[in-house]
């Protein structure tokens, strides 16, 4: 069983036309109610992590603003709802709060606080705003400034650098990389989610779009995870 699952959850838009949907944005709402479901099987599956691909970087530069808009107003109802009331998960943010309506980001850091005594062990990482390229540089300027602070020149920092010095600058610094990544709608790339963090995880393509993944997609995507052999670049 995988510790941690990363869900890539995409097609809202293209089942809402499928499903005759005047305006295909009101898919996102389908969809991010779905996640409620999806957290329940995980809990039942024995999962105790979770990252969710809500939002990209691209995602707000490149949409309509319309659709942005109503986007937002989803994120924030869904984790007003679901997530901070009497929670059961642990909420956890990646990505750059700066770039998101005043109020998303009040509602996405009023979930991390409150939740923030959960003690089921169970957490979830929101990703909302979020791109894997920036997320590398966003750790190495961290990293930068923390080494420039403690006195150390670029010389010597270029000389004991690691893996593990960029991971603790992460996003997601303290939560173990993803075991297993399940992206919906049967596009076959990872699309700048998790690029550092999901190096060595198995990934899985299920062709149901994210409003319409079942739980027995999701079954059948933990069968398929549990009969592979992992190498880790081996």
């Amino acid at each position: 069983m995988p510790r941690h699952v990363g869900l890539i959850m995409d097609g809202n838009r293209r089942w809402a036309r499928e499903m005759g949907m005047a305006n295909p944005s009101i898919g996102h709402k389908y969809g991010a109610d779905h996640v409620e479901d999806v957290l329940n099987w995980c809990e039942r599956a024995g999962i105790k992590h979770v990252t969710a691909f809500v939002c990209s970087t691209e995602n707000l530069s490149q949409r309509d603003a319309d659709e942005v808009a109503f986007l937002m107003q989803v994120i924030e109802q869904v984790v007003a709802d679901k997530l901070s009331h009497d929670p059961t998960w642990q909420v956890h943010i990646a990505g750059s709060l700066d770039v998101l309506p005043d109020s998303t980001a009040r509602a996405l850091k009023h979930a991390v606080e409150v939740s923030r005594e959960c003690r089921t062990g169970a957490h979830v990482t929101l990703a909302v705003g979020y791109g894997g390229r920036q997320e590398v540089i966003d750790a190495l300027r961290s990293l930068l400034a923390e080494r420039a602070a403690e006195g150390v020149t670029l010389e010597e920092m270029a000389g004991t650098l690691t893996a593990e010095d960029v991971a603790r600058h992460l996003y997601t610094a303290g939560q173990p990389d993803p075991d297993l990544v399940i992206r919906t709608s049967g596009e076959l790339r990872l699309s700048n989610f998790l690029l550092w963090q999901s190096a060595y995880s198995e990934l899985y393509f299920c062709e149901a779009y994210w409003p319409a993944f079942r739980e027995i997609d999701f079954l059948r995507a933990l069968r398929s995870f549990a009969a592979r052999q992992r190498r880790y670049g081996g």
